[in-house]
């Protein structure tokens, strides 16, 4: 075991020699010699690819000096408009508003003011102004062509109504009655159509007891059915104002009556201070009547438009429910009104009883499918080959039964 393994072998050749030398200096780390082949570029910065900055302008020395001052300047956003231009602006949509042609576009101006928060009670006056000029347009409320515009006017005016006084308020009601209620009366929507009789079942429920002053008012006022309007109301007092100051000035061309006392000026003035209580409660009473007057009015518009509709299937039933609601309280409408619900409650009751009997609405038996068909190709001629129209002699009554 002590003798070498390699013993009795040729001694190894050169070439072997060779590749053990090479295989020993390669197991064995060397040193890297620097390479001769240039290294790629580093990557661009993307700060190096960016525009270059203009020049910068010189420092202005005034904003130097506001700036060493403390202050900021500060740029408006945001316009506000003074009550000045708001007015204005009103009283441009009430001049544009009486238009029909610019009812749409006055309407969506009056609902923008109304939502930027415009109206106020600086401004509230001018704002009820439009008001009264759209509904003393020549076009209707419940015409098609202004339905919508007109609905969305008095629904977004709402909002505003805190801004307005108590004879503003009672206007602003009966005027979204007729602008709101009796619109939605129109629509193709059964759930919305049975919520809107359900409201004018309640404003009918809420109708004082008509009184004989208010057939007598009524008897008296029967051919003019224009209401008194706020309008009228302001230009009789400016014009009594007028007239006043008139009076004053040929009494006293000089002014001297103020220089001199006098007992009877202090007679008058307790005269009128005793009348204000008086005249104030007056006119409550007449805003009130006037205010039952109109509510009476928009309310019987309302049942003359739901029973129009009782062509519709769906609103039979919630127009039987509505006029007869109006029949029972009927005793809440003055004279001519109760006419008019007398008849409106006689036409809807037989129209139930031909309902009820099977007939339809114009006066025919309900038919189903195929009774219709079969009244429809009975005088219809049917060709050997089974096509409708043709010049054959077999009636479809034949195979229709």
């Amino acid at each position: 075991m002590g003798d070498s393994l390699f013993e009795g072998l040729p001694p190894p050749s050169h070439q072997q020699q060779n590749q053990e030398a090479e295989a020993s200096n390669a197991s064995k780390p060397t040193k890297r010699e620097p390479s001769t082949v240039p290294a790629p570029p580093k990557p661009a910065l993307k700060s190096a690819l960016k525009r270059p900055k203009p020049m910068e302008a010189k420092p202005d020395p005034e904003a130097e000096k506001v700036a060493a001052s403390g202050k900021r300047l500060r740029f408006k956003t945001t316009t506000d408009a003074s009550e000045t231009q708001v007015i204005e602006a009103m009283k441009k949509i009430a001049s544009h508003i009486k238009t029909p042609t610019k009812f749409s576009k006055a309407s969506k101006l009056a609902i923008q003011l109304i939502q930027a928060g415009s109206v106020k009670p600086g401004t509230s006056d001018q704002f009820f102004a439009i008001l009264e000029a759209a509904m003393s347009s020549t076009t209707s409320c419940t015409d098609p062509s202004v339905r919508a515009d007109y609905h969305a006017l008095f629904s977004a005016a709402q909002d505003a109504a805190e801004c307005l006084n108590k004879k503003q308020k009672n206007q602003l009601a009966t005027w979204t009655v007729r602008a709101v209620v009796a619109n939605d009366l129109f629509t193709d929507d059964s759930f919305v159509f049975s919520k809107t009789a359900g409201q004018v079942r309640d404003a009918i429920a809420n109708l004082p007891v008509a009184t004989k002053d208010d057939d007598m008012e009524e008897a008296a006022s029967l051919n003019d059915k224009a209401t008194i309007s706020d309008e009228n109301s302001e230009r009789e007092e400016t014009h009594s104002g007028a007239e006043a100051e008139e009076n004053k000035g040929e009494s006293d061309p000089f002014g001297l009556d103020a220089l001199i006392p006098s007992t009877v000026k202090k007679d008058e003035n307790g005269k009128g201070k005793k009348d204000t209580p008086d005249k104030a409660r007056k006119e409550e009473e007449e805003e009130s009547k006037r205010f039952l007057k109109d509510q009476r009015v928009a309310l019987i518009t309302c049942l003359e438009i739901a029973a129009r509709r009782y062509k519709t299937p769906w609103c039979q039933t919630v127009i039987d429910i509505l006029v007869k609601h109006a029949f029972d309280h009927v005793g809440r409408f003055t004279s001519c009104q109760r006419d008019a619900i007398h008849k409106l409650w006689a036409s809807i009751r037989e129209q139930l009883t031909r309902r009820k009997q099977g007939k339809s609405v114009n006066g025919k038996l309900d038919v189903n499918g195929f009774e219709w068909l079969q009244q429809k190709y009975a005088g219809e001629k049917i060709s050997i080959r089974h096509s409708v129209g043709g010049n054959g002699d077999r009636r479809a009554s034949q195979w229709l039964g």
